[in-house]
């Protein structure tokens, strides 16, 4: 450095000393300042995009807690802790056998009925978790896709019941041939989820309003509108009903069982699995992707880059909110009985938080936790009818996941994971 607080220019082109040929020299002031680092920003992208390890090890501190939990639940581990001094034994065989019988019964509930008299009956939870698995992958590609573009999408409860509640009207009121029925019913949901999301990226490029409160305000104006729909005969209310309930849904508008009608699995896991396929195909090969994961890793330098980060906010929110509406349709359209009701989300709006964040927003990383989650679903039921086990604390195994999942550091410190260097 000179004298007069200037640093020359040296910079060696082919071997040359550029020094040697007089460049003027830069002056500290006129250098940029480096990009201001968000907080914020930093922390959605630790939580949302990280290590495989990191997801595994926190199924299984959950899983370990959640056997805690089983055991101090259990009435029989109970009574063998009051004289646990005097026959440890007991309680140590107590709690292995109540921990064996609980994930021995999530097994039997989830993937196969061992005690079931032939393999078709035997395979039917599997068929369960498939069935409950289906709408937690669509929601959670909404989420997770989001996500990548460095937004929180809450909303999904609200996009659920309005899309649910325009594909119920459609196939209720809609006079069409065979399956184009449902096929309407299908698009009709998914664009009306995809304009509920749009709102709140539309919102977030014009006035910069923080989509995490626009998507959860519009989750109760949306459950209010369904709300007065199902409540208002001539909209979606069951003719002589008193009870906020749509009728059934028409036959020609629900979607096909794939393995007949002794299980209860249809059309719509496949059309979850191929909602995986496209996201995946959109993130890693289009522009559109392309777009997307620059906006969310760095708004800043894609908008230098000349990405018009406000137009791709509001595709990307368009695009979440079709996939959840897609979740939307399969919940009501799934069985023939079914019909619109201001519960037809089931909390899977919420869920499909836990299935982005155990996903870490890649597509077949939704699917693994979808999956999960839905064997989670179906289990949980047996191990409170075969065991006696609160089916709470099932919910508590997948919160705790999504608190480990959250806390990274914490999960690497307990396992002793190596700290990725920054670079």
């Amino acid at each position: 450095m000179s004298d007069d607080g200037k640093v020359p220019a040296t910079h060696k082109a082919g071997g040359t000393d550029l020094t040697k040929q007089n460049s003027p020299p830069v002056d500290l002031d006129d250098v940029p300042p480096p990009p201001e680092h968000n907080h914020w920003h930093t922390v959605l992208r630790s939580i949302t995009v990280g290590n495989a390890l990191v997801a595994f090890l926190s199924i299984l501190l959950a899983v370990i807690v959640g056997s805690l939990l089983i055991m101090f639940t259990d009435e029989d581990v109970r009574a063998s802790s009051g004289y646990i001094f005097s026959r440890p034994q007991d309680f140590f065989l107590e709690s292995r056998a109540a921990i064996e019988g609980a994930y021995t019964a999530l097994f039997r509930g989830s993937i196969y009925n061992t005690r079931a008299e032939d393999f078709q009956t035997g395979i039917r939870p599997l068929t369960e978790t498939l069935k409950f698995a289906g709408p937690l992958i669509a929601a959670g590609l909404g989420v997770g896709l989001a996500f990548r573009a460095g937004l929180f999408n809450i909303g999904g409860r609200g996009q659920m019941l309005l899309a649910g509640a325009a594909a119920g009207y459609v196939a209720i009121n809609w006079n069409l041939p065979g399956p184009l029925l449902m096929v309407g019913a299908i698009v009709v949901g998914m664009v009306v989820g995809a304009l509920w999301a749009g709102l709140a990226g539309l919102l977030k490029a014009r006035t910069g309003a923080h989509e995490v409160i626009v998507t959860i305000m519009l989750n109760y104006v949306g459950y209010y509108l369904v709300f007065f729909a199902l409540s208002r005969q001539g909209i979606l209310q069951a003719p002589g009903s008193v009870n906020p309930k749509s009728l059934p849904m028409p036959e020609d508008a629900v979607m096909p069982d794939l393995l007949g009608v002794r299980y209860n699995l249809h059309l719509g896991f496949l059309l979850s699995v191929a909602a995986v396929g496209v996201v995946w195909w959109l993130l890693n090969y289009s522009a559109m992707g392309y777009r997307f994961r620059a906006v969310g890793e760095n708004p800043s330098a894609a908008r230098s880059a000349g990405i018009d980060v406000g137009r791709t906010y509001v595709t990307v929110m368009l695009i979440a909110g079709a996939l959840v509406g897609l979740a939307g349709t399969n919940q009501t359209l799934g069985t023939v009985t079914s019909g619109v009701t201001v519960d037809l989300d089931a909390g899977i709006g919420f869920d499909a938080i836990t299935v982005a964040l155990l996903g870490r927003s890649h597509p077949l990383g939704i699917l693994g936790a979808g999956l999960l989650f839905g064997a989670f679903k179906a289990g949980g039921f047996a191990m409170q009818a075969s065991e006696g086990i609160p089916v709470d604390i099932v919910l508590v195994i997948q919160s705790l996941i999504v608190l480990f999942i959250a806390a990274p550091p914490l999960v690497r410190a307990l396992f002793r994971l190596p700290v990725k260097e920054a670079v």
